[in-house]
């Protein structure tokens, strides 16, 4: 144990020598064109990049955290790098922690977020750390940075143009459940099946699929809160396209459609992060799905781009957070 002791710490920013002990030991993978990076009275980061110019960003507080929230974090983030046909460099971090999460927790977050950087190559640049008895739960936040070789914009999309999308839809939500309210699965899933489904949250990260549609795709797009028909909604709104879809072809997996059935949700509305939506010209479709699958992804194309967009687009629907708050089952 690396703590030097088990109180709870006061309300504020850690020590110098807590941050040291605790935070500053997990800074990701080294970067030589990191200049200043995460230390102790720093509150910028400064990076030469391009060579001969610097980038200097920061971090405040903003969102929150749960089980696993250090990993999820960073490939959150990333995902909208990788979106962007980018690769992620530089991340900073933000812990608003409860005081009686104490120093252990702090760590644990951080070696998870250190852990999940050194796996994409990413350099923990800096950030922000404190207690504060204003919150009963962790508060994470992520800044992160990257560099990409083209522009993808959501105006390029054309009528026909294809979408595709990898793996299998509602990865988080489903893990999540698994995770924080297996008590939901167990009339309907065996032991085994939970394990399964919760493990599918080391599935999040769409940086390595991304990789392989990058140089064909007009667009790529992460669904997260409102699930895939939330992020094909925010591709027709931004292309100014209806798109068309082939429900059939849609990628539940039989775990996802039971509890969608047994718990009454709907699956095509539940949080996506893992599964990855590109636009890509009919062309090129089939040797990006044959590059796809060559690398061990699974992937299919749900449908194709429309009309001109004349009508007003839903507004997102969430089926996660009804379903957290669903009474206990014994």
């Amino acid at each position: 144990m690396i703590f030097v002791n088990d109180k709870i710490p006061p309300s504020g920013k850690l020590s110098p020598e807590s941050l040291k002990r605790n935070i500053l030991r997990y800074v990701g993978a080294a970067r030589p064109e990191l200049l200043i990076g995460a230390a102790v009275g720093e509150d910028a980061a400064v990076i030469e990049w391009p060579q001969g110019k610097f980038l200097v960003f920061s971090s405040d507080p903003i969102v929150g955290a749960d089980k696993d929230a250090g990993r999820l974090l960073v490939r959150i983030n990333s995902n909208d790098i990788a979106s962007k046909g980018g690769d992620p460099a530089y991340l900073a971090v933000t812990l608003i922690l409860p005081p009686s999460f104490g120093e252990e927790g702090a760590a644990r977050l951080m070696k998870e977020i250190h852990e999940e950087c050194v796996i994409e190559g990413i350099a923990v640049a800096g950030g922000h750390t404190e207690f504060n008895d204003l919150y009963d739960r962790p508060v994470i936040m992520g800044a992160l940075i990257g560099t990409a070789d083209k522009v993808m914009r959501a105006t390029d999309i054309k009528s026909g143009d294809l979408l595709i999308v990898t793996k299998h839809l509602g990865i988080e939500g489903m893990s999540i459940l698994a995770t924080d309210r297996p008590d939901l699965l167990r009339s309907f899933m065996t032991e085994e099946e939970i394990s399964e489904v919760r493990l599918w949250s080391e599935m999040t990260s769409v940086l390595a699929e991304s990789k392989y549609l990058r140089s064909a795709a007009k667009f790529m797009h992460d669904p997260t809160e409102g699930g895939f028909l939330g992020g094909i909604n925010e591709i027709s709104s931004l292309s100014g396209l209806t798109a068309e879809l082939d429900y059939e072809s849609l990628p539940i997996h039989p775990l996802t459609r039971r509890a969608a059935d047994k718990l009454g949700f709907d699956p095509l509305h539940l949080i996506a992060s893992g599964s990855l939506l590109a636009v890509v010209p009919e062309a090129e479709a089939e040797s990006v799905l044959e590059s796809l699958s060559l690398a061990g992804f699974d992937s299919v194309v749900v449908g194709r781009m429309g009309d001109k967009l004349t009508e007003t687009l839903p507004d997102p629907k969430e089926e996660l957070w009804r379903l957290l708050k669903m009474e206990r089952c014994e």
